[in-house]
């Protein structure tokens, strides 16, 4: 028992004196192992800084910046989809193919027309601060200007010379799809009539020279943006997303093509009254509505332009309430006027309240918001209205009740409810975006003088184009192939084959 007892006693000792050894041993270890991490880290490199601290936190934000616009602007360009959608369902089967048909070629069209010389129109001049911000190297400093007062750019033709300029590269490609939303934007207005190469025509017109003019003067560092740096109104014409220069524009074109090319063969009686002609797919439409209002927060959100701009909170809950309220004001209208909701004019109203809030997103409170929506929701149904029923203009889709009324609309509601808590030194300025409820009513002026060179240059250089078009080539189709439907003589196929269907 004893000898049993001594064995346990000496396995323990020998136990206990080899767990001490490896502890040792372990220890011993662990500090050369950290000696040679230390002196492993000294010769990898020199000893962090605070330069070397900073430079990394700027290019991490850089880097930000990239992901943000190019997940935005790929989330834009789903608006085509949208668009197409939207228009086709609107519109008859039996011209179905031919508006999708045109949905998808101004796409095409307008990158050539914006590569060649629409981005050094609008941009050319922007300066330093685009380019640089995006950790380029190349600044986009040539704008002619008259008497400090910028017209448009000239660098960046072809984006020759800004070779593998990535801050360049990135800003063409969110600014295309922008444009590219101002494009197809009138193929609603004349569709069902219009000819398929006509409106190659018009997408090329408004990619190279169009949209960049008026961009310039807004976005690009022209005189509409110089306003208040220059006269002291404001902080000059602001318009945060595009209700003036995507929307509005685009709806001028849409009105200027509807007003020239005329109503389609049995749109109005002989007493002058019109006659509805019903879209052939309402649910194609709601999905292109939904579609749209899903893009739309990549499409003012995004214009922070930076990942690290927490403003964009506000931003995409300003769109989400404006569309919510004017798709809610439209349905509630017609339902009191008529006696039923009508989804289409649902799906305008919720539309109108997203073109209405792109301008003053970043600059208004929720309350605010909710009242530009509702009002852009009651105003497109007024405006389809008096545009049928009074001028006699025969707009298929509404876009110029959409999209020019509330760009308009948009813009002047910036002028109004911007509360001065955003936009330090924009355009130059100092102090935040204050409008007239606010304080300072020469926001409202430069906003005023942005919508008049909307009607005045938008309408009037876009009636010039359709009437000179039609003068020379004509813009409609022949009367049998509207009557018949444009998908066969205009495409060459149908877009349903009713007859050989499976």
């Amino acid at each position: 028992m004893k000898r049993s007892m001594k064995r346990s006693m000496a396995l323990i000792l020998i136990c206990i004196v080899l767990i001490g050894l490896l502890c040792i041993t372990a220890f011993a270890a662990q500090g050369d192992v950290t000696g040679a991490t230390k002196q492993t880290i000294k010769e990898i490199g020199p000893e962090l800084t605070l330069e070397s601290v900073a430079q990394t936190a700027a290019a991490t934000k850089i880097g930000l910046n990239y992901v943000w616009m190019l997940l935005c602007g790929c989330l834009i360009f789903f608006f085509q989809a949208g668009f197409a959608m939207v228009e086709t369902g609107f519109t008859r089967a039996k011209n179905a193919n031919h508006t999708m048909g045109m949905n998808l070629i101004v796409f095409l069209v307008g990158v050539v027309g914006f590569l060649v010389c629409g981005f050094a129109i609008m941009f050319g001049g922007v300066g330093e601060a685009v380019s640089f911000a995006l950790g380029g190297t190349n600044p986009l400093d040539k704008e002619f200007a008259v008497a400090g007062w910028g017209l448009f750019g000239y660098k960046g033709f072809f984006l020759a010379g800004m070779t593998y300029d990535v801050g360049v590269f990135m800003y063409f490609f969110f600014q295309m799809v922008f444009m590219d939303t101002a494009c197809t934007i009138p193929t609603g207005g004349v569709a069902e009539r219009v000819k398929f190469s006509v409106v190659i025509l018009n997408a090329l017109f408004i990619s190279t020279l169009y949209y960049p003019l008026f961009g310039n003067w807004m976005w690009g560092g022209g005189w509409l943006s110089q306003l208040g740096i220059n006269l002291g109104l404001g902080h000059g014409a602001v318009d945060f997303a595009g209700s003036s220069v995507v929307h509005a524009m685009g709806g001028a074109a849409a009105l200027a093509g509807a007003i020239i090319i005329g109503p389609r063969i049995g749109k109005f009686k002989k007493d002058g009254t019109a006659t509805a002609i019903p879209g052939h797919h309402i649910p194609m439409a709601v999905v292109g509505t939904i579609i749209l209002f899903f893009g739309w927060f990549a499409f003012n959100a995004g214009s922070t332009l930076s990942g690290s701009d927490l403003r964009m909170a506000v931003v995409a809950v300003n769109t989400m309430i404006a569309g919510a309220f004017g798709g809610l004001v439209a349905m509630s209208y017609m339902w009191i006027k008529y006696g039923k909701p009508d989804t289409s004019m649902t799906c305008n109203g919720a539309l109108a309240g997203l073109v209405a809030i792109t301008a003053p997103c970043a600059f208004v409170n929720s309350i605010s918001a909710s009242i530009i929506g509702a009002v852009a929701g009651l105003l497109v149904c007024i405006a389809v209205s008096v545009i049928e029923n009074k001028f006699k203009i025969d707009d298929p889709v509404g876009a110029s009740s959409v999209h020019l009324v509330n760009g308009i609309w948009g813009m002047i509601a910036l002028g109004l409810f911007a509360d001065g808590t955003y936009g330090a030194g924009l355009n130059g300025v100092e102090g935040s975006v204050t409008g007239l409820f606010y304080g300072d009513g020469g926001q409202l002026v430069a906003q005023l003088i942005a919508v008049g060179v909307i009607i005045v240059f938008g309408v009037g250089t876009q009636l010039l184009f359709w009437k000179i078009a039609d003068m020379t080539i004509g813009i409609r189709v022949k009367a049998e192939d509207e009557i018949a439907g444009l998908d066969i003589p205009e495409m060459g196929a149908p877009a349903y084959d009713f007859e050989h269907h499976v």
